[in-house]
């Protein structure tokens, strides 16, 4: 930007002088001399002097002072008298000269370019750095000077308080390694009560399976007695009700068709084989999950994944080839067991999405559904003519124990099932499908020394390695 020349610079100022007969500038509106930084026409309305005065001394040493106080000595007109009002700084009473002579004085002095460089030099507008403000001791509050109202920017984020740095050797402090600790063993206790009821429903069921041979009627109880215990749960406060409306039961509807046929199917094939071959087949659930994801959802998996269902259908199959007490319909019901549960997880993951109703009381209310679909199904496939001869066949060839095999088997399916499904809000999906794995293997193991199954060395290998692919899958899938 081309420097201002005394001409410019003194259009834009008002000479006065004080009263020791010095000459000062006077600010113009702009209230300052910073012409060089900020031109006429896009100068600030105003910018604050550091003095908040409304002149601008020149210093002494300042060659547009001595050029101008020079050539105003010359002039014949002598300067106006000065007034001094007592008590005020003299260097504040100053009296106006006429305007248009010193402007004129003022445009016929010839400053050479360095003196004119130095004069603005000299003007340029200098910020204050204003000292820092003394941080005073917050007083303390009494209850006489209690504020109003707390002064708290609105939405605040409470206060984070930094976790405790790890030890040196990588260890979580006491504080932190507790409340994990607590957690870790709460999943365990699941997991245990988990694997006992279930070993323990199997156990019951196949007795009174042995005995009464009526699976419809079975699987009914079963679920009637699961239905029972969460109405009692509710109505005594000991379980808080869900709030459900009528887009949940219609969600939950084709989970609860799909349970119903995955329930009774395992319980037909309960009842015609041993225990451990339909746990065996059920452990191939895995190759149905994936098969019927990738034709019928259009779902892909990476080659880990169909890898690891190379030894799920080997071992089963390995499993079914080799058992001593084959039976076609006890097969097939495991293979339709497997395929209900799959298209059950399947509705839920979709149609269940978003809902607030999960665990304990998703399941109960999975049971109450399924027992409304069940019930008239179980009335036509056996009914109660049949049952009542049925169950006095039992009671002749038991004893008075049959009963309470019946009620231990019902009350035992409804407490696993409710135990996994409470797990399965505390534990990741991974976990849970190795907890799965994990929990065939008691029953599997428990059901054969209990009922004294035989069992060959060849389908003990192909048990092994079914159980093994469905370990490998429910890694290989995360």
């Amino acid at each position: 930007m081309k420097k201002p020349t005394l001409h410019e610079i003194c259009a834009n100022t008002t000479p006065t002088t004080n009263t020791k007969g010095n000459l000062v500038a006077h600010a113009t509106e702009d209230d300052t001399l910073n012409i060089d930084k900020y031109p006429q026409k896009t100068r600030p309305n105003r910018l604050p002097s550091p003095s908040h005065a409304p002149y601008k001394y020149l210093p002494p040493q300042s060659p547009l002072r001595h050029q101008i106080s020079s050539h105003h000595h010359t002039d014949t007109e002598p300067p106006q008298a000065h007034t001094t009002t007592p008590g005020q700084d003299p260097r504040n009473q100053t009296s106006t000269l006429p305007a248009a002579k010193m402007l004129a004085a003022a445009a016929s002095v010839k400053l050479s370019p360095a003196s004119a460089a130095a004069a603005a030099t000299k003007l340029t507008f200098k910020p204050i750095h204003l000292p820092p403000l003394h941080k005073s001791s917050p007083r303390p509050l009494s209850l006489s000077a209690r504020p109003l109202y707390r002064q708290e920017p609105f939405l605040a984020a409470p206060p984070r308080t930094a976790s405790p740095a790890a030890t040196a050797d990588g260890a979580r402090p006491v504080e932190t390694a507790a409340p994990e600790a607590a957690r870790r063993a709460k999943i365990g206790v699941y997991f245990a009560t988990w694997w006992a009821l279930n070993v323990i429903f199997n156990i019951y069921n196949k007795k009174v399976l042995n005995a009464f041979p009526y699976p419809w009627l079975t699987s009914t109880l079963s679920l009637a007695a699961g239905s029972a215990i969460m109405l009692a749960s509710w109505a005594t406060r000991i379980a808080e009700a869900p709030q459900t409306d009528l887009d949940f039961w219609k969600a939950l509807s084709p989970v609860a068709i799909a349970h119903t046929i995955g329930h009774v199917a395992a319980t037909v094939s309960m009842a015609k084989v041993a225990v451990s071959f339909t746990h065996i087949i059920k452990s191939g659930e895995p190759a149905f999950s994936v098969l019927v994801s990738r034709f019928f959802l259009g779902e892909h998996f990476p080659q880990s994944v169909y890898f690891s269902l190379l030894p799920i259908i080997g071992g089963c199959a390995l499993a079914a080839v080799t058992e001593l007490n084959f039976n076609m319909t006890g097969f097939m019901g495991a293979m339709i067991s497997n395929l209900a549960f799959v298209f059950r997880n399947i509705f839920s993951k979709k149609g269940m999405k978003g809902k607030s109703v999960s665990g304990m009381n998703y399941y109960a209310c999975l049971s109450m559904l399924s027992l409304v679909i069940l019930l008239p199904f179980a009335f036509a496939m056996e009914g109660p003519k049949v049952w009542a001869a049925g169950w006095q066949n039992a009671v002749a060839e038991i004893g008075p124990n049959f009963v309470w095999w019946v009620a231990a088997q019902s009350v035992f399916y409804h407490l696993y099932n409710q135990v996994s499904y409470m797990s399965l809000d505390e534990i990741s999906p991974l976990t849970f499908s190795v907890g799965n794995t994990m929990k065939r293997i008691s029953v599997i193991v428990a059901s054969i020394i209990i009922f004294h199954t035989p069992v060959q060395p060849i389908n003990a290998l192909g048990a092994a390695i079914a159980i093994l692919g469905t370990f490998i899958y429910s890694q290989a899938k995360q």
